[in-house]
C-alpha cells in the first residue's frame, strides 16, 4: 500500500526544526542535565485526572557559558554554540525571506537561487567547488524553505579557514552562470514531470492549488514548469541581492569553536557586507473565513486505490495558540496509532493503513491537512469519517487523560530533538528567523504543561473547519465522481494538468 504523503513527510522534518522531537528520554547536553528525572516520572495518563502537578521550572537548555550572541555593525546577527567534544564545526547563514516572498509568476525562484548558490561561487566553477569540498570531507548545503534560505557548510575543525572562505563565497559571491541555470532548470522540470507519476505527489500539488488558487502557496516550493521557464539569470541575481542582506540574516556556528575566534572570522568574512533594503513579505494568503469547500478529482484510471488529501488554511508559526494547536492536532490525527483518526479510520473501520493530520506553520500562516488512502470503492466513506472526526473534535474536546498523554509525549519528543548540538542550533536559528523569544526552548516544557483542555477545545473550534475543507482525490474519475458529488461541486482534472 502507499506510504505516507510526501507533503507530510516534509512537514514532519519541519517540526524537527521547530523542536517537537520524539519519545520521552533523559538527556545530558554539554555536560548540563536537562529535564532531569523525566524518565522516572510517572506518565500523566496513568494518574488520576484530579491529580495536580507543579509546573516544571524554567531552566536553560544550554549552559550559557557555551552559547553566545552578538550583532555586527551591519546588522548581521550571530549565534555561536561551543561544543569541543568532536573536532568538527558547522557554519551557516540563514535569511528571513524565502519562497513565500517570491512572485507567484516566478514560483521556484528561491529554489533555483539556492541550488545555484551551492554549484559555483567565488573563483570556483561547479566542478572545482565540488572537488574542493569532497577533498576535505566537508558538506555544503543550501536549502530554500517557505520563510528562509539556509546556506550551511560543515567539516573538520582543521579546515575552518576553508569553511569560512567557501561560505563567504556562496553567500556573497555566487556565480549564477547562464549555463548552470539552463542545466538546473532542465533538471528541475524533468523531476516535476516525473512527479506526475506519483499519486502522493499529485495529491500534494492539487491540494495546494485547491486551497490557494491565486496565492504563491498554490504552487509547490520547487515551482512549476511554466514558472521555471520564465526565470532569468537577471531575476536570480536580483532575488539573491534582495534576500541576502546582513541586516535580515543570521550567521551561526556550532561545534569545536570559540566565540572569540568565530567573531574575528565573521568580521573578516562578512564585516564589510553592506546593508540592504529588506525585501517586503509576500502577499498574505487567504484566511480560513474566506474559504469554501472544493472537490477535485485528479483522474488516474490505472489506480485501484485512491490518494486522499483534505486541507484548508492553517495558522502562523508565531501564533500564540501554536502549542494548544499542536497538542490538539496530535490527539486528532498526528499521534500515530493513538490518534482519534487512526482509531476511527484504521482500527475500527479497517479502511486504511495510515491517516495523518498536521498544521504546517509558516510566517503569515500555513496549511492544515489530513492525508490518507483507501480502496477506490471506500473513498467517500473515508472522507465522511475524517470530516465527522473534525467536527467531533469541536464537540468532544480532549479530556484530561488525552491531554496529559500528549503533553508528556511532547516533552519527551522535545528532549530527544535536542540530543545533538546541531539540533539545538537548528532550533535556535528557527527561533531567530521567526523572531520568537530567545528563551523559547527554556520555557517550552512549562508552556506545554500550561495548556488546558479549555485551550484545546477553543483552538479546535477556531482552527478546524470541516465545512470549509477542500478535498482532493487521486484515482479513477469514473468510479469516484458519483461518490463525491453530494459533498459539493466536483472538478475533474487530468494528471497532466496538475502543476503545469
Amino acid at each position: 500500500m502507499n506510504g505516507q504523503n510526501t507533503l507530510f513527510r516534509k512537514v514532519r522534518r519541519g517540526y524537527a526544526r521547530q523542536i517537537l522531537g520524539a519519545l520521552l528520554t533523559p538527556l545530558t547536553l554539554f555536560g548540563v542535565a536537562i529535564f532531569s528525572g523525566c524518565a522516572l516520572q510517572k506518565p500523566l495518563w496513568q494518574e488520576s485526572p484530579s491529580v495536580t502537578r507543579a509546573l516544571p521550572e524554567v531552566a536553560p537548555v544550554v549552559d550559557s557559558a557555551r552559547l553566545h550572541r552578538a550583532t555586527l555593525a551591519n546588522g548581521l546577527q550571530l549565534i555561536v554554540l561551543e561544543d569541543s567534544r568532536l573536532p568538527r564545526v558547522a557554519l551557516g547563514v540563514a535569511t528571513r525571506r524565502g519562497a513565500g516572498d517570491e512572485p507567484r509568476a516566478r514560483a521556484g525562484l528561491a529554489s533555483i537561487t539556492a541550488a545555484l548558490m551551492e554549484r559555483e561561487a567565488g573563483t570556483r566553477d561547479a566542478l572545482a567547488l565540488a572537488q574542493a569540498i569532497d577533498e576535505r570531507g566537508a558538506k555544503l548545503d543550501v536549502q530554500a524553505e517557505w520563510d528562509s534560505i539556509d546556506a550551511e557548510i560543515s567539516g573538520l575543525t582543521r579546515d575552518t579557514d576553508f569553511l569560512f572562505e567557501v561560505l563567504g563565497d556562496v553567500v556573497r559571491r555566487p556565480a549564477f552562470s547562464s549555463e548552470e541555470l539552463r542545466r538546473l532548470r532542465a533538471n528541475k522540470m524533468g523531476r516535476l514531470e516525473r512527479g506526475k507519476d506519483d499519486p502522493e505527489t499529485l495529491a500534494s500539488w492539487a491540494i495546494k492549488q485547491a486551497v490557494y488558487p491565486e496565492h504563491r502557496y498554490g504552487i509547490p516550493i520547487e515551482g512549476s514548469p511554466s514558472t521555471l521557464a520564465e526565470i532569468s539569470q537577471a531575476e536570480v541575481r536580483k532575488f539573491h541581492a534582495q534576500v541576502f542582506v546582513p541586516n535580515d540574516a543570521i550567521f551561526y556556528a556550532v561545534g569545536d569553536v570559540t566565540f572569540e575566534d568565530v567573531l574575528a572570522r565573521v568580521n573578516a568574512t562578512f564585516g564589510d557586507w553592506k546593508q540592504g533594503e529588506v525585501l517586503a513579505e509576500g502577499a498574505a494568503p487567504p484566511s480560513l473565513e474566506t474559504m469554501q469547500r472544493k472537490i477535485v478529482i485528479v483522474d488516474r484510471p490505472d489506480l485501484v486505490q485512491s490518494q486522499i488529501l483534505l486541507g484548508h488554511a492553517g495558522i502562523a508559526r508565531t501564533n500564540d495558540d501554536r502549542l494548544p494547536v499542536e497538542l490538539m492536532t496530535r490527539v486528532f490525527g498526528g499521534g500515530g496509532f493513538s490518534s482519534r483518526l487512526m482509531t476511527k479510520v484504521r482500527s475500527d473501520a479497517g479502511l486504511t493503513y495510515s491517516v495523518y493530520a498536521a498544521f504546517d506553520m509558516r510566517r503569515p500562516s500555513g496549511q492544515f491537512f489530513v492525508s490518507t488512502f483507501t480502496r477506490v470503492s471506500e473513498t467517500r466513506r473515508v472522507i465522511d469519517l475524517v470530516l465527522s472526526e473534525m467536527a467531533r473534535m469541536q464537540t468532544q474536546p480532549l479530556d484530561a487523560r488525552e491531554l496529559g498523554r500528549v503533553q508528556s509525549f511532547a516533552e519527551g519528543r522535545f528532549a530527544l530533538g535536542l540530543e545533538t548540538s546541531d539540533a539545538v542550533m537548528s532550533s535556535l536559528v528557527n527561533l531567530a528567523v521567526y523572531g520568537l523569544p530567545e528563551d523559547s526552548l527554556d520555557t517550552y516544557r512549562r508552556r506545554v504543561r500550561s495548556v488546558t483542555t479549555r485551550d484545546t477545545e477553543r483552538v479546535a473550534k477556531q482552527y478546524l473547519a470541516p465545512e470549509r475543507a477542500s478535498v482532493v482525490v487521486v484515482g479513477p474519475a469514473k468510479d469516484l465522481q458519483s461518490q463525491l458529488e453530494a459533498l459539493g461541486p466536483v472538478t475533474v482534472v487530468n494528471s497532466s494538468e496538475v502543476n503545469r
